[in-house]
């Protein structure tokens, strides 16, 4: 029987292979062996870790986020994206992280055979050793199949070692709900295990970077009732209500067990606030000092070369480049929205928000600290430590300006500033990383599930823990130095409020992505983006809005990754059943 890559991986390495076919040893230990030793299984269960896909800067071009300045590359993945030339069989080349399938279930796989096999093992381990590792290993795999269903929707759930004589054709894909059900499961099975150093604990200890732990078990858990209750995926199964308890949860122990915003205040030369601070610090602490990252899986990357200023010595291009849609999110200092709507369907003519202070005519004056913080715009400060310094030039016939032939230059009048350091160059790469979970973003989801299920006022109490919807987002603003969300609001006003705060705060760091999807307003989002071109005249600047082409990714296919197709042609050899995605089945 023909079986699919992802099974197929599954009966790789089984003991019993060599015991049904009497093979004579060649030197090779068997799997047995390995679960009998000390120094072994904690080596297999290492191997279980590093399947996760990184979240990397370059997704935001694949979001209302950014325009990349590679889309004037003929056949580039970004050029090929925007005029929606995709499909399924083309898509590994063309999306941001290729169809990460195939490895996530190798992942599975080997979480699978560890806690299968770690209860007989014999090795000279603690019981709360074991307990600990069977911990992680249920932690891990509910990781992989998290980021399965971000992508993919319904999957295939598969909890043991598969056999030889598997019988595939009786294979079926689980609901979403039916997997998050399962990942909450996982996540609690893990916390059950006590808190201690040796058990399954809060703390990150000498050579554990990256360990899963009690703070990560939290955050599957948060993001994926947040998921499983948004409109593209409820089923009845996970109600707000019920999202609203489980992120309030997540919340408060975390909270209760050191975990807080990062707010160390920097010098003026080192970044422009703690957030931007941030953003480019390392989190390989052991929390001393960042005690707000759960987790991150992606390393260092180099903003200054492949998303930099063209004047920086070195740099390849520059990258996903922010849109006007993503300047025009960032408020005011005084909380109140620059622009509260367009008058016209291509989002040329900005409705301006009197109450804001906004003037069109200097645009990037008072606003939002974490603009600073993530953008470059024309006139910004290039180098801290030299603020009367040269300032970026985005005009046209700038040094930075603005070009629709050169990827080197903006193709929106702006440059992504957030990750990087500006002392970041070829011999000093001192730029950040993305998180995969970070403490803001479970404050943003319980208020997203608060605001759902009690309003945006009404305090959600568990055990010692008491917070608003409205109290939620106000924390994740206040340390960014903006003002707390106004108290009365309709839940429609919280709600447009609330997701132009989410889009703010995790700016770039691939929840755009998925959010504009959970939410269905792809189509809303993601049909075109405008950029702004301002041109000078002596020491006059016209600011000009203008329209990017079409893209032809906004279309409800783009919901979903399609599974890779040589695995749905084996699907349907077995079973007679096409399992593709809705919109990728031509």
């Amino acid at each position: 029987m023909k079986k699919y890559i992802f099974l197929l991986l599954a009966v790789a390495g089984l003991s019993a292979c060599n015991k049904q076919l009497d093979l004579p040893s060649d030197g090779r230990i068997t799997m047995n062996e390995v679960f009998n030793d000390y120094d072994r299984v904690r080596g297999y269960l290492n191997s279980c870790y590093g399947y996760c896909p990184g979240p990397y800067m370059d997704r935001s071009s694949y979001t209302d986020e950014a325009q990349d300045a590679d889309d004037i590359t003929p056949n580039s993945k970004y050029s090929n994206w925007y005029v929606g030339s995709v499909t399924a069989q083309t898509y590994v080349n063309v999306s941001m992280d290729g169809s990460p399938w195939g490895r996530l279930y190798e992942g599975i796989r080997k979480c699978n055979y560890f806690l299968n096999n770690i209860g007989a093992s014999k090795t000279i381990a603690s019981d709360a050793e074991k307990a600990s590792w069977v911990a992680q290993a249920h932690v891990l795999r509910a990781l992989y199949y998290l980021q399965l269903i971000k992508r993919y929707g319904a999957v295939p759930l598969i909890d043991q070692p598969l056999l030889v004589d598997h019988n595939f054709s009786k294979d079926k894909k689980a609901s979403f709900s039916e997997v998050v059900t399962f990942i909450l499961k996982d996540c609690d099975t893990a916390l059950m295990v006590p808190a201690t150093r040796v058990g399954f604990p809060w703390g990150i200890y000498d050579n554990q970077y990256g360990i899963m732990s009690r703070a990560v078990a939290y955050a599957i858990q948060s993001q994926a009732v947040t998921y499983a209750a948004s409109p593209l995926w409820t089923d009845g199964t996970y109600s707000w209500d019920k999202a609203k308890t489980i992120t309030a949860n997540a919340l408060a122990e975390c909270l209760a067990n050191d975990y807080k915003l990062f707010d160390e205040k920097p010098a003026a030369t080192i970044a422009q606030n703690g957030y931007a601070l941030y953003h480019f610090i390392t989190s390989n602490d052991q929390r001393t000092r960042d005690k707000e990252t759960i987790l991150q899986v992606a390393g260092q990357m180099q903003v200054w070369k492949y998303a930099g200023l063209p004047t920086t010595p070195g740099m390849d291009k520059a990258g996903p480049c922010p849109t006007q849609e993503m300047v025009d999110r960032y408020e005011m200092a005084n909380g109140e929205a620059p622009v509260t709507g367009y008058a016209d369907a291509g989002r040329l003519s900005p409705i301006i928000n009197p109450a804001s202070g906004y003037n069109p005519a200097d645009p990037y004056a008072g606003r939002d600290p974490r603009f600073y913080a993530s953008i470059y715009y024309n006139n910004a400060v290039r180098s801290l430590d030299q603020p009367n310094g040269k300032k970026v030039e985005t005009f046209v016939g700038g040094t930075e300006g603005i070009s629709a032939t050169n990827r080197t230059f903006t193709r929106t009048g702006y440059y992504l500033r957030k990750f990087n350091n500006y002392k970041s160059a070829q011999n000093n790469d001192a730029d950040g990383a993305i998180r995969l979970f970070r403490l803001a973003e479970l404050y943003l989801n319980f208020a997203e599930a608060a605001y759902q299920s009690a309003g945006p006022d009404a305090p959600v109490t568990v055990g010692n823990f008491s917070m608003s919807a409205r109290d939620a987002v106000s924390a994740v603003r206040a340390r960014a130095g903006m003002p707390a969300f106004p108290s009365g609001m309709s839940k429609e006003a919280f709600e447009k409020k609330y997701r132009n705060e989410r889009s703010v705060e995790l700016a770039f760091e691939e929840h755009r992505y998925f959010d504009v999807r959970r939410w269905k307003i792809l189509d809303q989002t993601d049909k075109f983006v405008t950029g702004m071109r301002i041109t000078k005249s002596g020491s006059t600047l016209t600011y000009t809005r203008f329209r990017f082409t079409d893209r032809a990714t906004f279309s409800e296919r783009f919901l979903l990754y399609p599974i890779d197709q040589s695995e749905i042609n084996k699907v349907f050899e077995s079973t007679g059943e096409n399992w593709q995605n809705p919109g990728w089945m031509d």
